[in-house]
C-alpha cells in the first residue's frame, strides 16, 4: 500500500496532522486500536491557550519556563504559546464544543489550573480530550483521501538503510503493520512518515494512562537511528482515583485549580483531615505537579498511607455537576459522592515530557520521518510539563509538521520488501511474555519512581538487560504478536528513561535522586544517541 503521509498514531496530534494534509495527500492514520482509544481521548482537564486581553503570552511563556524547572526551551516554548490562540480558533472551526460563557471575551469558560497564573484553560466540561476527538474523528472518518487502518500495529520503520536502493542517503520509506484481525503483515510504503504514538505510561505499574501507552514511536525511532532526550522526566499526576474497581482513572488538576484541597484521610487519628499541601510549597494545591506528586508520596511513606483525600465538598452539588460531571458520575458508580466525600487519590504516571528530538516542523533525525504530540521532545515540557500545554503542542505543531510536509517533493518511488511471514507461534512463549511485562512494570514502579537512588536505578538496568537479550531471542525466533512488540518496545523506553536518570548528577522537576538532592547552576537536557549514530 502506497500514500503520501503515513500517520502512526490516532490522537490529536495525529488526526490534527492528518486533517491539514488531507485537501492535497493521500493520507493513512494507523490506529493499533480503536480510533479512539488514546489517550487524548481520556483527557479531562483542557487546553491552555492566551485567551483573555487580562493574560498575555509573556505570562504563559513564563508560567511555562517555571514548571519547566529550567530545561524548556524558550523559543520553542515562545513558538507553541504564541500559535495558541489560532490553534483553538482551528479547533472551534471544527465544531469543538467548549463549555461557554458569555461573559467571556472568546464567549468560552475559562479555567485555572495548577501552575497557571491565569485563568487561561478552555475545555468542554471535565471530557475536553473526548470532545475534541470525536469531533476531529467524524471530519477524519468522512474524508474521501484519509485511509483508516484501525486495529494495525505497527511493526517497525523501514529505512533505506533496509533496502537496496542505490542511494545511501538515510531516509524513511514507511512502515511494517500487523492486521490485528487477519493476523496479515501489511508494507506501507510512505514519502512522510509521522510517529504520533503518544506517550509510555504502560512502561510503570500505576498509570492514568490507556493500555496503548507503550512507547511505539519512541522505541521505533530510536532503533531507526534517531536521537531522544529527557526520558527521565517522567510526570505523575498527582491524584488518580483510588480504588479497586478504578483503573487509570484520572481526577483533572481543575478540580484542584477550583478549590478542591487535599487532607489526610480521616483515619489518621489526631491528624485525621489535616490539610498538609502549604506545609510543602506556599501555593499549595497549585503548585506544579512534580511538586504536588512528591508532597502527596512524602506523606503516604511517611505514615504509611494507601491514598489521601481530595476534597471539595464545599463547592455547591450545581457547579461540581456542572464542571465534573464525568467525575461526579464514576466516583458516584463507585459509591463516593463528591458532594459530600472526599476523593481518594494517590499519584500515578501520566505523561512523558520527553521523547524524539524534533524541530518545530517535526522533523526528527531521518528524513522523512517526523514526531508530534507526546512522542515528541521539542523543548516545551523541560523537566515538568504545565498542565495543560500538552494537547496545545500536539495542535500548534502538528499544523506546522502538515505545512511542512506540504511544500516537499515527492521522492523516487522505492519497492520496499514484504515482511519476512515464515516465523512460528509458540504457546509458551506467549505465557512467558506476559510474565515478562508484568516484572517489568513493577521493578520500574519500585525502582524508577517518584523518588530515586543510584543502587535503585542500576538494580532496574540490570533486569532490564537479562529481559532485553531474552525478548530480542523471542523477536528473532517468533511469530510477532502485540504482547510482543508493546514489551518489547517497553523495555527499550525502560532502559531509555533508566540511562537518562543515571546521566543526571542533579535532582531537578519530575527528576528526584536522594543520591543528587541538590540543582546544579546549569540546565542541560540529557541527549541519547543510538549507539548505530555514535
Amino acid at each position: 500500500m502506497k500514500f503520501d503521509v503515513a500517520i502512526i498514531g490516532s490522537g490529536l496530534a495525529g488526526l490534527s496532522v492528518a486533517l491539514h494534509l488531507a485537501e492535497t495527500n493521500k493520507v493513512a492514520v494507523i490506529s493499533k486500536r480503536a480510533l479512539l482509544d488514546g489517550a487524548s481521548n481520556w483527557a479531562q482537564g483542557g487546553i491552555a491557550a492566551v485567551l483573555d486581553s487580562g493574560d498575555s503570552h509573556e505570562q504563559h511563556i513564563n508560567d511555562t519556563l517555571i514548571a519547566g524547572a529550567g530545561l524548556c526551551d524558550e523559543s520553542a516554548t515562545r513558538f507553541i504559546v504564541e500559535n495558541g490562540r489560532s490553534a483553538i480558533e482551528w479547533l472551534i472551526e471544527q465544531g469543538v464544543p467548549f463549555t461557554p460563557d458569555a461573559s467571556a471575551e472568546l464567549g468560552f469558560h475559562l479555567t485555572r489550573e495548577g501552575g497557571h497564573s491565569q485563568r487561561r484553560i478552555i475545555h468542554a466540561a471535565d471530557a475536553t480530550g473526548h470532545a475534541v476527538q470525536v469531533t476531529l474523528e467524524q471530519k477524519v472518518r468522512a474524508h474521501p483521501n484519509i485511509t483508516l487502518l484501525e486495529d494495525h500495529y505497527a511493526i517497525d520503520l523501514i529505512t533505506s538503510k533496509k533496502v537496496a536502493t542505490g542511494d545511501n542517503a538515510p531516509r524513511c520509506l514507511g512502515l511494517y503493520a500487523k492486521n490485528v484481525k487477519t493476523g496479515k503483515v501489511l508494507t506501507l510504503a510512505a514519502n512522510h512518515t509521522v510517529l504520533a504514538t503518544g506517550g509510555a505510561g504502560k512502561v510503570y505499574l500505576y498509570t492514568t494512562n490507556p493500555d496503548s501507552a507503550t512507547g511505539d514511536g519512541i522505541a521505533m525511532a530510536w532503533r531507526a537511528g534517531c536521537r531522544v532526550a529527557n526520558m527521565e522526566f517522567i510526570q505523575f499526576h498527582p491524584t488518580c482515583l483510588y480504588h479497586p474497581y478504578a483503573k487509570s482513572f484520572l481526577i483533572t488538576e481543575a478540580i484542584r485549580g477550583e478549590g478542591g484541597v487535599l487532607k489526610l484521610p480521616d483515619t489518621e487519628g489526631a491528624d485525621a483531615g489535616l490539610r498538609f499541601m502549604p506545609a510543602h510549597d506556599e501555593r499549595a494545591e497549585l503548585a506544579p505537579r512534580d511538586v504536588v506528586a512528591r508532597a502527596i508520596d512524602f506523606e503516604m511513606k511517611k505514615r504509611g498511607l494507601d491514598h489521601v483525600d481530595l476534597d471539595i465538598t464545599h463547592k455547591s452539588p450545581e457547579f461540581l455537576k456542572e464542571h465534573f460531571p464525568t467525575i461526579y458520575a464514576r466516583c458516584m458508580e463507585l459509591g463516593i459522592d463528591i458532594t459530600k466525600q472526599a476523593i481518594p487519590v494517590v499519584p500515578a504516571v501520566h505523561f512523558t515530557c520527553g521523547g524524539i528530538v524534533t524541530d518545530l516542523n517535526g522533523r526528527t533525525d531521518l528524513p522523512g520521518l517526523y514526531a508530534v504530540g507526546e512522542t515528541a521532545y521539542t523543548g516545551l515540557h523541560g523537566a515538568n510539563r504545565l498542565a495543560s500545554n500538552s494537547l496545545l503542542e500536539c495542535v500548534v505543531v502538528g499544523r506546522a509538521t502538515a505545512k511542512f510536509i506540504a511544500q516537499q517533493e515527492k521522492p523516487k518511488a522505492i519497492p520496499l520488501p514484504a515482511w519476512d511471514e515464515s516465523r512460528v507461534t509458540d504457546a509458551d512463549e506467549e505465557v512467558v511474555i506476559s510474565h515478562n511485562w508484568d516484572e517489568l512494570r513493577r521493578f520500574m514502579w519500585n525502582y524508577v519512581g517518584i523518588v530515586r537512588t543510584n543502587k535503585r536505578l542500576e538494580r532496574a538496568q540490570h533486569r532490564i538487560r537479562l529481559l532485553k537479550e531474552e525478548i530480542d531471542e523471542y523477536y528473532a525466533h517468533f511469530r510477532i504478536s502485540r504482547d510482543l512488540l508493546e514489551l518489547r518496545n517497553l523495555v527499550q523506553v525502560a532502559s531509555l528513561i533508566v540511562e537518562s536518570a543515571l546521566s543526571r548528577h542533579e535532582s531537578r522537576g519530575l527528576h528526584y535522586s536522594q543520591d543528587y538532592p541538590e540543582t546544579l547552576a546549569k540546565a542541560l537536557p540529557s541527549v541519547l544517541t543510538p549507539p548505530q549514530r555514535r
